[in-house]
Formats: structure tokens, C-alpha cells, sequence
């Protein structure tokens, strides 16, 4: 009551029930947001079964979306497509609104707990580099740094026999990725030193991925005897120290010094860390260092194992769909490196590295599934920022934390080398003999060209501790011959 007659322009049409039932709900979802069957079916006193069959219907046409879409949810909800990407919005906009930005200063502090240098979080045991060395994914860095700076300050009792373990049992890989740069005049430069040879550590079975951004060539213009090798490496596959020197008709001193080439080039790579360790310590060093050693450790070229070319990219065109996979291992990579991550902190990294505009489509995915937030995280810096969950609540304990006035030294070559980039001034060189001292997340002094420089006005007792803490390296005791 009253009574209920259709329009005139509709009497005359003939509907059928369930195309009426479908429009009703198509009604009530455009208006309701989030709803169960169960409370679209109590209205029009009508059995489950059939408000499903038409929900079906209306999910199919693309009009309707199902899931559990409401905190709690103990059952499947329905919504209208639109309306549903509307609320998300509306989500996405007010989690951002919810963050309040830290200053630079707090974010390297937050970043040294993030990266495990700070002295209470640092980490300990063969288990334990393994996450480092994921957290460092893709880094490049120069090959006599990683294991005389930037693993010893992240694991203070660092034993170079872990990493071994590690690429033997074919879990982490070590490789050249940046290309060669050509000369000005159309040529290729040659082999730098195996030292400053810039190498990163990669979990092995993300390599094919990170190999995909980063082509090499494969001409090269190694030297006579380095060919030879390569030569031999490419014909027999991977090979052995002993199999190389007897197979090329090279005396064993010249195929070290062809391996180290073609290392220094980015051609070849050994199943384990101690075959680029063996090429960073001269011959005379390594007698004495196998006496100093606590544990079984390789600085012989004979501890190598095989050595094997380098995985590169296909000079066929990559699927796109791989490459996609390729810019997004990178761009979770940089998230677990710095738990936040804007355009500015891309400067630290390769320059081979996807642009952030790729970068950006990947985070803007990340966040419309939950993955990770977006907003304004540290300040003074343009453009959109991203972060992990578990970062953004660090973030806050580090601004939050009072100032104790503890001294942080690093290399040059390590990660966390941010001065000019998050901090103002001018950079530090990212080179292993460089250091940079930090003091609450500030740059207080730094050692170039092996001259310390002190960025701040500081008392007598204060400047003594500074240079003290300055010039202490973080190198183990097994491994002094590699500094």
C-alpha cells in the first residue's frame, strides 16, 4: 500500500524476472558500497541462491566485484567497481595524510638500524650474512671493499669462509654488471684494476634477472694472453684453476693475471668468493694470511673452484614481460636496502639502474595492492616516496629517540655514503680508502686523499675522539692483507 503501477512508457515491455532482479541490484550496489548476499537478499525476501545467480551475472559484465573488502570481514562482500576504487582512493589518501615526515638527519639514523651498522643491531653468524647480502642485492661496490668495510660493519665478527660457503653452495653470486665504458673515440677502455673493479653481490637465482638491465658485449679488448684463457674458458666451459693453466699452455703466474683481466672486464667469474679474493692479495701476502686465518679460508687461486663466463643479457630482445619482472626486482631490492626510497636516493646507485619513472609505475602497483605505503616520509625532498610497513614505524621510534652522540664511521664505498645526497654538502668519493663519520645521523668529518676534514666546529677532546673514531677501519684480522 499504495498500490504500485509502472510508468506508462513501460507497462507495454516485458521483463523477464531475472533481468529485473539484476538491475535492482545493480541499483542497490551503485548506492550500498560494501555488502553481503545475505543483506542484499533480506529486502526483497528472496532465497540466497537466486540474488547469487544474478550478482553472477553482474561480476561477469565486469560491473561488480567480489571479496572481503571491509575490516573483520567474516564473508565475502560485494561492490561496484567504480565505488570500490573510489573508497580505495579515498584509503590510500588518508594513510597517507596519517604519516608525518622526519628530517634527514633522523632518516640516516633510522637507516643505520635498517641496515644493521648501529653497534646494538648489528648482526652475528654464517646465517646472518645471508640477509645481509639480500638487503645489499644489486650495491655496486669496489671488490676490495665488500669484505675489508662493508660486511665487517654490518657483522662485527665477519669470516670470509661464510661467503664462500655461500657461493658454493649456490645461493649468492658475485659478478661485474656495470657495463665498460667506451673511450671518447668509439673504442672500449680496458681492464682497471681488479681492487676498484666495481662488483656486486647477488642471491644466484635472482642474477638471470638483474644480468636482463644490464648487457654486456662481447668483444672486449682483453690482452693476448687473457684471449687465450677466455678462449679455453669458452671451449671447455667452466673449468678449474689447474685445467686452464695446462689447457692454454700458460704458465700459472700469466693465467692469474689473465683471469684478473678478464674479472676487471666483467667476462668471467669463479663459483666462489675466494677466486676474486685471490686476485686482491699479491702472492707474497698470501702465505702469511693463511697463517693468520682462525678457520679454513681460500686466498689461493687453487680455492676458487671453477671458473666459468659471466651470465649476460641475450643480445636477442628481451620479453617484455621478463624485463618487467627485471624492474621490479630491482625496485623491491631498493626498498629492502633503504626501507624508503624517493628519486634522490637513486644518485647512490648504478647508473645502469631502471629511471625512476619505471621504478615509479612498479611503487604506485605495490601500493594499490597494500604492499607498501606511499606518502611523505622524509622531508625536504620533491617527488612521490614509498616504504615498507615495518619502515614507516621505525621511521617514527628514530625521530622520537633522543640524540646520544654516538660517532658512526663507514667507507666511502659503503651503502649508507648518503653526504651531499640526503645531507647538504659536497659528496665523500665513493672509494674504499675514504671515510665518513657520522655523528646522529650528521656528517661531522670525512678522510679524502688521506687528509681529514672536519665539517663542524668541534673542541679539542671532541675533534681527537672524531679522528680517532675516523680513522679506525673495520677490517678482520684474517683478512688485514686485503686493506
Amino acid at each position: 500500500e499504495p498500490a504500485i503501477s509502472a510508468p506508462a512508457a513501460l507497462a507495454q515491455q516485458q521483463v523477464e524476472r531475472e533481468a529485473a532482479l539484476v538491475e535492482m541490484l545493480r541499483g542497490r550496489l551503485e548506492g550500498l558500497g560494501p555488502v553481503t548476499e545475505a543483506a542484499l537478499a533480506a529486502p526483497f525476501a528472496l532465497p540466497p541462491g537466486e540474488i547469487a545467480a544474478a550478482l553472477a551475472a553482474l561480476q561477469s559484465e565486469g560491473f561488480a566485484m567480489r571479496g572481503r573488502f571491509s575490516p573483520g570481514a567474516a564473508v565475502d562482500e560485494w561492490c561496484e567497481r567504480g565505488l570500490l576504487a573510489r573508497i580505495h582512493r579515498y584509503t590510500v589518501k588518508r594513510l597517507r595524510a596519517e604519516i608525518e615526515p622526519v628530517a634527514a638527519k633522523d632518516f640516516l639514523r633510522f637507516l643505520a638500524r635498517w641496515q644493521k651498522v648501529e653497534a646494538d643491531t648489528r648482526m652475528e653468524g654464517p646465517d646472518a650474512l645471508e640477509a645481509v647480502i639480500a638487503q645489499l642485492e644489486g650495491f655496486e661496490a669496489p671488490a676490495g671493499a665488500w669484505e675489508t668495510e662493508i660486511l665487517p660493519a654490518r657483522l662485527p665478527r665477519y669470516e670470509p669462509g661464510w661467503l664462500d660457503d655461500l657461493c658454493l653452495a649456490g645461493r649468492v653470486a658475485w659478478a661485474r654488471l656495470r657495463p665498460r665504458n667506451p673511450r671518447p673515440n668509439g673504442g672500449e677502455r680496458g681492464a682497471m684494476p681488479v681492487r676498484t673493479t666495481p662488483i656486486t653481490l647477488i642471491q644466484r637465482r635472482h642474477l638471470p634477472l638483474w644480468a636482463v638491465l644490464s648487457p654486456m658485449p662481447d668483444a672486449a679488448p682483453a690482452s693476448p694472453v687473457a684471449q687465450a684463457a677466455l678462449a679455453f674458458i669458452r671451449d671447455h666451459g667452466a673449468s678449474f684453476f689447474d685445467e686452464i693453466a695446462e689447457g692454454s699452455g700458460l704458465l700459472k703466474p700469466q693465467v692469474e693475471e689473465a683471469l684478473a683481466e678478464l674479472v676487471a672486464l666483467g667476462l668471467v667469474a669463479s663459483d666462489s668468493f675466494a677466486g676474486l679474493r685471490a686476485l686482491l692479495v699479491p702472492a707474497e701476502k698470501r702465505r702469511s694470511m693463511r697463517e693468520r686465518r682462525r678457520r679454513s679460508v681460500g686466498f689461493g687461486m687453487e680455492d676458487a673452484g671453477r671458473w666459468a663466463l659471466a651470465r649476460r643479457a641475450r643480445a636477442a630482445p628481451v620479453a617484455a614481460e621478463t624485463e618487467a619482472e627485471a624492474v621490479e626486482q630491482v625496485a623491491r631490492g631498493l626498498l629492502r636496502r633503504y626501507g624508503v626510497v624517493f628519486w634522490r636516493l637513486l644518485e647512490r646507485e648504478a647508473d645502469w639502474l631502471p629511471p625512476w619513472r619505471d621504478l615509479l609505475r612498479v611503487y604506485r602497483r605495490l601500493e594499490a595492492r597494500g604492499e607498501i605505503r606511499g606518502g611523505r616520509f622524509v622531508a625536504g625532498f620533491a617527488g612521490e616516496q614509498f616504504a615498507l610497513p615495518d619502515a614507516v614505524g621505525l621511521l617514527r621510534d628514530a625521530r622520537r629517540k633522543a640524540e646520544t652522540g654516538a660517532l658512526l664511521s663507514l667507507s666511502g664505498a659503503d651503502p649508507l655514503n648518503l653526504a651531499g645526497i640526503v645531507t647538504p654538502g659536497a659528496r665523500l668519493a665513493a672509494l674504499t680508502a675514504n671515510r665518513l663519520l657520522y655523528r646522529d645521523g650528521i656528517p661531522i668529518a670525512v678522510l679524502a686523499g688521506g687528509k681529514v676534514q672536519f665539517l663542524e666546529t668541534l673542541d679539542a677532546g671532541s675533534e681527537w675522539a672524531a679522528r680517532k673514531a675516523l680513522l679506525r677501519g673495520a677490517v678482520p684480522r684474517t683478512l688485514v692483507g686485503l686493506a
